[in-house]
């Protein structure tokens, strides 16, 4: 027996005729009758007695209808369940960002999502990326999103872009208001910049040694993160590289403009998770959302290296 032959035998038995039963369902009547025939011969009884123009279940079929209608009183309640799991809109979404996407571009889908799910609640935290990973590995949190192009072991890759270095200038600078994209080997010649710590991050930036030692003698000024050296470069007029994201926000600080590059120096975001199984309905439009966000500013900054 199967669902389709209960149901017909339920409709049957509920309207007490196959031509009823047949509009209830939406089929036809030779449907119905052809259903009714395999559940008996399924079951080895007949169900159903003609009773002048109308059926009559047998003393069998009465019984077995009490089971057959708790079984669709349980599939009733399923279907309950699955509508108020549907429409309920409400839990917590937990992330972890590194700095550089934490002020402009997270903030612009969570804006859209807190105004398109009001019983959401988010939970943002501002961390490193081994710190982030380690949260999500142990599911701390949700969501991470995180730097660097490698492989995480214990998290699950949902997306990932990459995005060209840019150069932070004053926006009174000569190269300030220039078009397309500035070599840094030219540059290193007559031009300042802000280092990290004392140097470059070279594997991250892939940029080449001699030139990475180049940048670093001439330099007097050293940062912890790039809104540190985006502040430098604005007070300072020295040059700094930065990721595009950083140097958004950079500029929306005011006092700098950013150029794209003649080298090409990497920079990456990924979003992971534990696994995206154990993510909310929510949590995975936030997913699509902010990576959609992403490639646009990714199409963006790329789009200035051809102007």
């Amino acid at each position: 027996m199967n669902l389709r032959q209960l149901e017909a035998f339920r409709a049957t038995i509920r309207c007490g005729s196959i031509t009823e039963a047949a509009n209830m369902m939406h089929i036809s009547q030779p449907s119905v009758s052809r259903l009714i025939a395999d559940l008996e011969h399924s079951v080895g009884f007949a169900l159903f007695v003609r009773v002048g123009r109308g059926l009559a279940p047998t003393v069998e079929a009465r019984n077995f209808y009490r089971g057959v209608e708790s079984m669709f009183v349980g599939i009733d309640r399923l279907e309950e369940l699955a509508n108020t799991i549907r429409t309920t809109q409400g839990g917590e979404i937990s992330i972890g960002t590194i700095q550089s996407i934490a002020t402009v571009e997270l903030p612009i889908t969570i804006g859209q999502m807190y105004r398109k799910y009001p019983g959401i609640q988010f939970n943002i935290q501002s961390r490193n990326t081994p710190s982030i990973l380690d949260a999500v590995q142990m599911r701390q949190i949700d969501l991470g999103i995180v730097g660097r192009d490698a492989k995480h072991d214990g998290v699950e890759t949902l997306f990932q872009t990459s995005a060209p270095y840019v150069c932070l200038l004053p926006e009174d600078h000569d190269l300030a208001t220039g078009k397309g994209a500035l070599d840094l080997e030219k540059l290193a010649d007559h031009e300042t910049f802000v280092t990290f710590g004392g140097n470059y991050p070279d594997t991250m930036m892939s940029i080449d040694p001699d030139l990475s030692q180049k940048l670093q003698k001439r330099s007097r000024l050293s940062a912890a993160n790039v809104p540190v050296a985006g502040a430098l470069v604005r007070e300072t007029g020295v040059l700094a590289i930065a990721d595009p994201f950083s140097a958004e926000q950079a500029v929306r600080m005011g006092g700098v403009v950013f150029r794209p590059l003649v080298q090409n120096l990497t920079y990456f975001v990924t979003i992971v998770a534990a696994g995206r199984e154990q993510l909310s309905r929510e949590a995975i439009e936030f997913v699509d959302t902010f990576s959609e966000q992403l490639d646009r500013r990714v199409s963006y900054v790329k789009s200035l290296s051809r102007a």
